[in-house]
């Protein structure tokens, strides 16, 4: 079913207004900077704060609408139980219940565990997974239609953990 916001369930209503550094697409997943601005999540796989970029209602945009660099970007900050219509990365073969986490640029990938048992010292990143996927999505087809640097808009929704 496609959902025409990026809010799907939302028990605590915590939205915040934020500055874009560069281009940010409804459904993102975005990060604090040290300048206060945001910008997608940069780092595969790395803590992750849920920060969604959402639809920009009060202008009459929807989610199709991106924000542009140096724009105010409208952000939700979902709860554990919040359900969000969240971005999902090009070749992606997820079924219902898959842990989801960062891929680096603002997508949602399927999360692989990490084996650290063989290494002296690892990095372990607890806020890792960010979400859990309520539907099955297949885009394994889509490696020929996009790339990780400018992927298909595909949407899931997930449930965040």
């Amino acid at each position: 079913m496609a959902y025409r916001s990026v809010i799907i369930k939302n028990y605590l209503n915590i939205f915040e207004e934020y500055e874009a550094n560069a281009a940010i697409s409804p459904g993102m997943l975005v990060e604090l900077m040290s300048t206060g601005k945001i910008r997608v999540h940069s780092t595969e796989s790395g803590n992750a704060v849920p920060m969604f970029a959402i639809e920009n209602r009060l202008e009459g945009k929807d989610i199709t609408d991106a924000y542009a660099a140096a724009e105010k970007v409208q952000v939700w900050i979902p709860q554990r139980g919040d359900e969000v219509y969240a971005q999902i990365e090009d070749e992606q073969n997820i079924a219902i219940g898959d842990f989801l986490e960062s891929n680096g640029l603002g997508y949602l990938q399927k999360h692989t565990d990490q084996d650290l048992s063989s290494q002296v010292t690892g990095t372990v990143n607890p806020l890792e997974i960010v979400a859990q996927a309520l539907e099955a999505l297949d885009l394994s087809s889509l490696s020929a239609a996009g790339s990780s640097d400018s992927p298909a808009r595909q949407f899931l929704r997930v449930r965040i953990v």
